[in-house]
């Protein structure tokens, strides 16, 4: 059964369904949606925000952002992290102010994972969740202070992480944890709460990683880093290594109180449908993701050469501006993005439903005085899939006793294009395997293709562009010491 898309019109069922959310009945969906998470111990405020999305989409809202009405952001209007070089004292002077806050809530379900997706070997031996730590150490000895780290989980990686946290060597401090609120799905035939018997917990999803505000704010976890002298938080993906603490951006933030800061780098084909920077017709800047985008505005979205500047994920809040707002004016409520799935991820024949969702990145407009920086490339070195991993693994990156990830000097290009053969490379398992004695070096590749089944050993040389075809239908062991480049055609 097909998944529809959101940008459809609803069906008149869905509107009959839809006018019953104002009915007193306990048979109306409002009704049920709020029996479910109440039992499911989701704080009433929650429950309130669900409501207000949910009624956007039974008056048939989808959360779109048409290209009629946004412009494209000057990019000579965007100060770059190059020219915040004066703030960087300011920034070391209030170090001590300042947190990462990591999104922790994604098991790598891309990478064939079904476990934390921070707990993956990644770098030298160590996982994201190790070299995080890392960082935070290094930052906590020069600095002084508590640990700078606070994680946000979800359901399924809480309780990994803090095993893993527990038993590692020489933690004296571990990192604040919490746990993200999680979004009933919503049939997309009938707009009620779906049922799945089999696995109650695919009844369920994150609501997006805009839920940041809302679960620092009701856990409680924003008061006890107010009260810890925390007035400044970076927040970002834990699969991006190049996201740490910058004195340069918090100076700058601090001095010239900036309440939210987005770091946006300029768009590559890759990142052509990630969520862009766009200036709306009121003049605030706003994101749009590609999820908010009508079907007739696809190509205008992914022109990188019109909307050429994308969200890295690397947010920067005033911790107290936000708590500030939140007791104005209540928890955000973001911009709506309608995400069609199946109840069961994995089984395509499941109940079509849709996914109520929201990106941090959106509080950008909500925010009076909001900014943007273009940051460097190398503070955006996301794994989102086993090619970004093949990548992080060699000597493309460099990792260095801080636990900062910086691109090798060595390297031939600073834009290395990746693609491995999914039919034998997509599970994180597949590179371990067919890279299990090391990868070789990359960094005198500029572009790496990889077809049919191949057994790589780290003594290779890879020169220029390399793209490798093994035909023979077998798996093929390549020799030690073999250079590669161009065409290498196997057959």
């Amino acid at each position: 059964m097909p998944t529809s898309d959101p940008r459809n019109t609803l069906s008149d069922h869905q509107l009959l369904v839809s006018a019953s959310t104002n009915s007193s009945s306990t048979k109306s969906p409002l009704s049920l949606y709020a029996t479910k998470m109440r039992r499911e111990g989701m704080p009433a405020k929650v429950i309130d925000l669900f409501t207000s999305y949910f009624k956007d989409v039974a008056e048939l809202k989808t959360g779109h952002i048409p290209e009629q009405d946004i412009s494209p952001v000057n990019e000579s209007q965007i100060k770059t992290i190059q020219e915040l070089k004066q703030y960087e004292n300011v920034g070391k002077a209030i170090a001590r102010q300042a947190v990462a806050i990591k999104l922790n809530g994604g098991l790598g379900t891309s990478m064939g994972m079904q476990f934390a997706k921070s707990l993956l070997p990644v770098k030298d031996h160590l996982s994201f969740l190790d070299i995080t730590i890392k960082q935070a150490t290094a930052m906590q000895n020069q600095y002084g202070g508590s640990l700078p780290l606070v994680l946000m989980n979800s359901d399924s990686t809480h309780k990994d992480t803090l095993n893993e946290l527990r038993h590692m060597a020489g933690l004296s401090q571990l990192p604040l944890c919490f746990i993200q609120h999680k979004f009933p799905k919503v049939r997309q035939d009938t707009l009620m709460p779906v049922e799945y018997p089999e696995n109650p917990e695919y009844e369920w999803n994150p609501p997006g990683h805009g839920d940041i505000f809302a679960s620092l704010y009701l856990s409680g976890v924003l008061d006890t880093l107010l009260r810890q002298g925390r007035k400044y938080a970076l927040i970002s993906n834990i699969d991006n290594l190049g996201a740490t603490l910058d004195m340069r951006i918090l100076g700058y933030i601090a001095q010239e109180q900036v309440p939210f800061l987005m770091e946006v780098t300029k768009r590559t084909v890759n990142d052509s449908k990630g969520g862009h920077l766009a200036r709306h017709a009121d003049g605030n800047l706003i994101l749009r993701e590609l999820s908010q985008c009508p079907d007739c505005d696809i190509e205008e979205f992914q022109n990188i050469q019109r909307h050429k500047l994308f969200n890295t994920n690397n947010i920067w809040i005033n911790l107290v501006a936000l708590k500030s707002t939140i007791q104005q004016q209540g928890l955000p409520k973001l911009p709506l993005i309608l995400n069609p799935k199946h109840v069961n991820p994995h089984d395509k024949n499941s109940t079509p439903v849709y996914q109520i969702e929201t990106a941090m990145g959106a509080a950008i407009s909500h925010f009076a005085g909001a900014q943007a920086i273009i940051t460097s490339r190398d503070r955006f070195i996301p794994v989102k899939r086993t090619d970004d991993l093949l990548k992080v693994m060699s000597d493309y990156y460099q990792l260095d006793s801080s636990g900062v990830l910086k691109l090798n000097e060595a390297n031939r290009t600073q834009n290395l294009q990746v693609h491995l053969d999914p039919r034998y490379y997509s599970n994180f398992d597949n590179i371990y395997d067919k890279f299990k004695e090391g990868v070789p070096s990359l960094a005198s590749c500029t572009k790496l293709e990889v077809y049919g089944d191949i057994i790589f050993n780290p003594s290779i040389s890879l020169q220029g562009d390399v793209n490798i075809d093994n035909k023979t239908g077998n798996i093929l062991m390549l020799p030690e010491h073999l250079t590669l480049k161009g065409l290498v055609d196997i057959k």
